[in-house]
């Protein structure tokens, strides 16, 4: 009996999303950090949404990066959440540049797709994510273009009227292959919404 319920115990825990760690700083008002993100991506069902429902997120975190636009003044903060699984790995960012969703599918390219998410407009593009190679016999680190290969990004405007601002899903497999499009906007689709702020329509 002590054995089923330890069993049971540890089938409990292993269903339960791994703990968000954060890293968040002094942000603008209005600004989301980094630790809603992650709790809003780092979900109980991200492994099924994502397809592969027999893992677990090995870890979850959330903090801030910060960018100097060209020609701009001062810094821009993107708060972000990163979640890893045995095959996918998956990011949410939040974007305060106040750049349309519609300018940014202009600036990606004949490549990006225009689709919509939850009402609003959105653009569906790929990217290369870098591999990084690490020597622990004292030798040089390196990176690359791989082994994760490519990626898949949804931006969605942060309101129906694509009036500035937008939230960003990326997943990649660390196998390198092309990852599900169909998991993405699942995921997409059921974390954005739980997002401090998120507005219907």
């Amino acid at each position: 009996m002590r054995v089923r319920e330890n069993s049971r115990r540890d089938d409990d825990r292993a269903d339960r999303p791994a703990a968000c760690s954060s890293q968040d700083q002094d942000l603008p008002a209005g600004y989301v950090s980094g630790a809603p993100l992650c709790t809003a991506l780092n979900r109980p069902d991200l492994r099924v949404l994502l397809g592969t429902a027999e893992e677990h997120a090995l870890g979850a975190d959330g903090g801030v990066s910060w960018f100097s636009p060209v020609g701009g003044a001062g810094k821009i903060a993107t708060p972000q959440a990163k979640v890893p699984l045995q095959t996918y790995s998956v990011q949410l960012s939040a974007s305060y540049d106040r750049l349309p969703v519609a300018e940014t599918a202009d600036l990606l390219g004949f490549t990006a797709q225009r689709t919509t998410v939850l009402g609003r407009p959105a653009v569906l593009y790929s990217d290369r994510t870098i591999g990084i190679t690490l020597n622990f016999n004292g030798g040089k680190t390196s990176t690359g273009t791989g082994p994760g290969g490519i990626a898949r990004s949804l931006v969605v405007a942060k309101d129906a009227q694509d009036g500035g601002g937008s939230f960003e899903v990326v997943i990649w497999r660390q196998d390198g292959r092309l990852p599900d499009d169909t998991a993405l906007f699942r995921t997409a689709e059921q974390a954005l919404p739980t997002i401090p702020g998120w507005t219907a329509g």
